[in-house]
């Protein structure tokens, strides 16, 4: 059998959706634009938007993303992508949804109600199971008055007594679901048990009606899960990019497209997805939601194709599948380490950025080689890993950005009380400010005097003046003495998270441009939400 004739599973991408409800993602409207569009290179069957019900902004990230990502070609796609809005089976969410995705070629509304006792009893109330089939069955329809596509979900579905699970999948296939998705809302099922529970139910809405999954990875099994599902006869599985989502996560798109890809020969099962996008697509979404993908990450971590062994190292060198069961080319991991320094121009620069899969405005092109420039009188050799680094901090920090760290000066240490001085310009007026602080170490005093600088600012400054670090993380970039520090934060303004990231090869000066970034990211969203707010 050619792959061509080969039992076809959709993917089903809900990075920009499910994905950013992890904590302290938060996702502006371009931003989701921008992984949207990833996601139509990558040949995703479906990507799921967003919410559009939640806010005024996620109503707008949707339809912009059904305008621009949802009615053109892109990549190797023959047609645009699918895009989905989730929806409760309410007529306001419904509506809501299909309104958002009004210009989008192809559309699906995605309705969903949960099923489990805990579930009825915490979110519906206590409603009987009689009212929740009447609830999810009326979603339904009213769904289908907007499009001839939808999707169903019984969230919590693997906590949900089997027989009420079989008779609500029933009653949405009656009702005129295309798709029933068994969600494993809370990482609870076994491979074995969900995989007999998925063949029942293929059986039972026969080949008219496609079976879904999505999985979280609560116990670690999410892709052994879904892997169980396909192969029990489910023909769409609901991802996320780096495996990111609630809790420990969603089913990790790369690991579970590759898992299919690689053990065909056991599966005999394919997917749509152009692969060799898979490690832009990671390196993209962990650039824009601050989560970096750790080291031994199957697939798309930097150790995924690295070996240290010398007996590794020997087999690889003699032939690469000693030790290598994909290519890493075949996901877009690999790139050989480049040498630019300080006599390289820009168009040798961006050349190399091209290469490495980077497609930048002028602007971003302009801010990323200042950067360059000045990492290459601190650093002999600047790697592809530094320039991911530096384009990555400057995709995350956009062009409109409120405040900019203009000079830092940090002294004291071991002997002396650390203390900052920082002058922090205004982008809108170039309006700068200058302020101290000290702190309980270098980095503290750091984020002191941003604190102070930036909560000079009138409209602004008083939420940002009493900002909190709430998480702090710093990661070397490469090796040696002089390596370029990655530092990603999370800080608190009044209650809400926001992620930052900044790239130094001083780790006090990464800190601060991390901390300020965080704070730019507030403000911005706070403009968003100031300008979209129904009136």
């Amino acid at each position: 059998m050619t792959a061509s004739e080969q039992p076809h599973v959709r993917i089903f991408d809900t990075t920009l959706r499910d994905g950013e409800q992890a904590p302290g993602i938060s996702l502006d409207a371009k931003e989701k634009l921008e992984i949207a569009e990833q996601l139509a290179r990558l040949n995703a069957d479906y990507i799921e938007a967003g919410f559009p019900i939640t806010s005024q902004g996620e109503f707008e990230a949707v339809r912009g993303i059904a305008e621009t990502v949802g009615t053109q070609v892109w990549g190797s796609a023959t047609a645009p992508p699918v895009i989905t809005s989730l929806a409760r089976c309410h007529p306001d969410d419904v509506k809501r949804a299909a309104d958002a995705m009004r210009s989008a070629q192809r559309s699906r509304i995605h309705v969903f109600l949960s099923t489990s006792d805990i579930h009825r009893h915490v979110l519906h109330h206590g409603a009987s199971e009689d009212e929740i089939v009447a609830q999810a069955q009326e979603g339904i329809r009213q769904a289908l008055e907007f499009t001839d596509d939808v999707e169903f979900s019984p969230q919590d579905a693997t906590r949900t007594d089997k027989d009420f699970l079989k008779r609500i999948v029933e009653a949405a296939v009656e009702a005129g679901a295309t798709t029933v998705n068994i969600p494993d809302t809370v990482g609870y099922a076994i491979p074995y048990d969900f995989g007999a529970t998925i063949g029942d139910l293929v059986r039972r809405v026969g080949p008219e009606v496609a079976i879904s999954v999505h999985c979280h990875n609560d116990l670690g099994l999410a892709v052994a899960n879904s892997i169980e599902a396909v192969r029990q006869g489910a023909r769409q599985i609901e991802v996320a990019v780096n495996g990111i989502g609630e809790r420990a996560g969603n089913c990790s798109l790369e690991e579970v497209v590759m898992a299919l890809a690689t053990r065909n020969d056991l599966l005999g099962l394919g997917t749509q997805i152009d692969t060799v996008e898979i490690g832009r697509t990671s390196r993209l979404v962990s650039t824009l939601t601050g989560y970096n993908v750790q080291y031994n990450k199957a697939v798309v971590g930097k150790n995924a194709f690295a070996h240290e062994s010398g007996i590794h190292q020997h087999g690889v060198l003699q032939d690469r599948l000693t030790y290598e069961i994909m290519d890493a080319a075949s996901v877009g991991m690999v790139g050989s380490q480049i040498v630019l320094g300080k006599h390289s121009g820009r168009h040798a620069f961006s050349r190399q950025l091209e290469d490495m899969g980077y497609e930048l405005g002028a602007e971003e092109i302009k801010r990323a080689f200042d950067r360059f420039k000045e990492l290459s009188d601190k650093k002999v050799e600047v790697t592809d890993a530094d320039l991911e680094a530096i384009v990555a901090d400057e995709i995350s920090a956009a062009a409109d950005e409120a405040f900019e760290l203009e000079d830092l000066e940090v002294t004291g240490g071991t002997a002396a009380r650390p203390h900052a001085v920082v002058r922090i310009r205004r982008s809108a007026d170039a309006v700068v400010f200058e302020e101290s602080a000290g702190g309980d170490g270098m980095v503290d005093a750091a984020c002191g005097a941003i604190r102070r600088a930036v909560g000079e600012d009138a409209t602004h400054g008083a939420a940002l003046r009493d900002a909190r670090l709430a998480d702090f993380k710093v990661a070397a970039v490469t090796g040696g003495i002089d390596a370029l520090g990655d530092v990603t934060v999370q800080v608190d303004v009044a209650g809400q998270r926001y992620t930052g990231r900044g790239v130094s090869t001083d780790v006090v000066e990464a800190s601060a441009r991390a901390f300020l970034s965080a704070l730019n990211r507030s403000v911005r969203l706070q403009r968003v939400q100031a300008t979209t707010e129904t009136p």
